[in-house]
């Protein structure tokens, strides 16, 4: 597992800027101001750039939205219980989240994959990939939440889903995620790799009251102390183990993954920005092939956001995870390509160019 993994890092490399100046000078000479269309218009650039200097292709799009279940909910610090993960995934399956209206709303195609749900497998379905690696992890509280073998195990199950959308001609893809709790590891993770503090950090997740918060605070710095040595050695993937959840581990494979196959991935918002921040500290040239959905509405994120020097595109006070801010951003990635391929040119219109 470790060699296969090491080749598929030795196959990332950052984008080949070559290219940038004649995408710029396409984009300065639409019919607009220059950089009028601000974001839009560097985004077109990523995507142009992602794709080696072709016109841009923003279809077609899919979303993963990757299921795994948490040890650490046995620390109260959720006020919803474990079984909901499982009952959430059977919900999405039946058309009923608000990811599957969305992905519906954008044109992405939604797969839902289950990563590391308690139980046994489910009933199959055609929008289902069973791939449990493990039912839930261990509690991070008490010492690592995964071995590093299964941490790896999620990591390239991540980067085969990237490669299968790939096989498939998937231009863009988005991250979700589904598991209760997983905003303790996902916290666990910025605090270890960004050397925030917890307490600044540490938010409501999906509905804790905020009496319950210091509790919830206390969890993560006994997960921090319990794998100190784990945290000191620096290392991205055991890190990742120690404190992270096998559907975040997957999700930083898919990066990781999108990045070798020169895809556009949309990810997320607090989860799946932990899954980011994992995927970019073990190869940092996934940077160029990633965008921030948008600005999860938990206290946290924008000091994260901040440390990592990045900004998300949308703020729509967002919190319910599975991709939905993903999916958003979908419809800006469209513009973005459409921008770029049907605006008239100032000669192709007949417009005077500005003096």
């Amino acid at each position: 597992m470790e060699t296969a993994f090491k080749r598929i890092l030795d196959e990332i490399s950052p984008v080949d800027r070559t290219p940038e100046a004649e995408g710029q000078a396409h984009l300065d000479n639409l019919t607009k101001p220059v950089g009028s269309l601000g974001r839009l218009e560097a985004l077109a650039l990523q995507l142009f750039l992602i794709q080696g200097g072709k016109p841009p292709q923003a279809d077609p799009m899919r979303i993963y939205t990757v299921a795994g279940d948490h040890g650490v909910n046995a620390e109260g610090v959720s006020p919803y219980p474990q079984e909901v993960t499982r009952q959430m995934v059977l919900n999405f399956l039946a058309d009923g989240a608000g990811i599957n209206v969305l992905a519906k709303t954008v044109g992405a195609e939604l797969f839902v994959v289950d990563a590391g749900c308690c139980g046994g497998t489910f009933d199959e379905h055609p929008a289902l990939i069973q791939a449990k690696v493990a039912p839930g992890t261990a509690n991070l509280a008490e010492g690592p939440a995964m071995t590093r073998e299964q941490c790896l195990e999620a990591l390239m199950l991540g980067v085969s889903l990237a490669d299968r959308a790939h096989k498939d001609g998937v231009k863009v893809l988005g991250t979700g995620e589904m598991g209760i709790s997983n905003t303790t590891p996902s916290t666990a993770l910025y605090a270890a790799h960004l050397g925030l503090d917890p307490a600044g950090l540490t938010g409501p997740g999906a509905g804790l009251p905020e009496g319950s918060l210091a509790a919830k605070t206390a969890v993560i710095r006994r997960g921090l102390e319990a794998n100190n040595q784990v945290v000191e050695s620096g290392d991205p993937v055991d890190i990742l183990a120690a404190l992270g959840g096998l559907e975040i581990a997957a999700l930083a494979g898919l990066i990781l993954g999108g990045a070798k196959n020169r895809q556009l991935v949309c990810v997320d918002g607090f989860i799946s920005t932990a899954a980011y921040l994992a995927a970019w500290k073990i190869h940092p040239a996934v940077k160029d092939y990633c965008l921030l959905s948008h600005a999860s509405a938990e206290p946290g994120y924008s000091a994260v956001v901040q440390a990592m020097g990045l900004t998300p595109y949308l703020h729509l006070g967002f919190r319910l995870g599975e991709g939905t801010g993903a999916a958003c951003a979908m419809f800006l990635v469209r513009a973005a390509a459409n921008i770029y391929n049907q605006m008239a040119t100032f000669a192709s219109a007949g417009v005077s160019e500005s003096r």
